[in-house]
């Protein structure tokens, strides 16, 4: 946990401020809110332009009858010309990640950028949920996001068309959750064409052929999954 602590400390939180929906100006209001709380506009700006992705996250609702959903996430990315830590900000607006999913996250980046050799000392990340009223509780998409953001600080892309369920352990394995059955089916139905799923999960039924599902078992197979230029290149599902 001392990496956790490390980062949460420079991790900021704010109150409600009533972001809309991300519309184009809503984008825009929302990047330049971030620009200035996070000093994306320092000097390192002009070398270091923050990048933004779009990120599908599979979630399951609670109650006696639960079901899975696909909820968006935008991620913005920058680096700094200093090296005074990770800094993330969660923006809220009719939206917003748990305390207990902002600690997670924080936990995952770090974690994912260790195996994968980066350092975060420098690095910006700004994360809100695009779906209005939507409150995301607990860890299972946070290896998706601390994956999404080492590919955007080696300058590469996850496809919006896959997707990852699971944690990140301090050893870098891919961390068991939940409801993987239900987030497959809205996997599915979503039109995602690949769902990584931790390696020792129970997932009843069988994956649609639209879908392709593998199970993954560490941070590295996992990265190679999401990043490679065919899903078939990775091996079978």
């Amino acid at each position: 946990m001392n990496d956790q602590k490390a980062n949460w400390k420079r991790c900021h939180r704010f109150s409600d401020c009533g972001i809309g929906p991300l519309a184009m100006m809503g984008r825009v209001i929302l990047l330049l809110i971030l620009l200035s709380l996070t000093g994306f506009a320092q000097a390192g700006w002009a070398h270091n332009s923050p990048r933004e992705q779009y990120i599908p996250v599979l979630t399951v609702s609670t109650g006696e009858n639960p079901t899975g959903s696909v909820t968006y996430v935008m991620v913005l990315f920058s680096q700094r010309d200093d090296d005074k830590g990770l800094d993330v900000h969660f923006i809220p607006g009719p939206s917003r990640f748990s305390l207990e999913t902002q600690a997670a996250i924080v936990q995952a980046i770090a974690r994912t950028a260790r195996v994968l050799g980066l350092s975060t000392g420098s690095w910006n990340v700004g994360l809100s949920v695009v779906d209005p009223g939507v409150i995301i509780e607990g860890d299972s998409l946070s290896a998706m996001v601390g994956l999404t953001v080492g590919a955007m600080a080696r300058g590469e892309t996850i496809p919006r068309s896959r997707v990852i369920t699971g944690t990140v352990t301090s050893d870098g394995r891919i961390g068991p959750v939940g409801g993987v059955a239900l987030k497959v089916l809205a996997a599915r139905l979503a039109g995602l064409q690949m769902v990584l799923v931790p390696s020792m999960a129970d997932r009843k039924g069988k994956a649609p052929a639209s879908t392709q599902v593998f199970k993954v078992s560490s941070v590295s197979q996992a990265y190679q999954a999401l990043t490679s230029p065919k899903s078939s290149e990775f091996g079978n599902p």
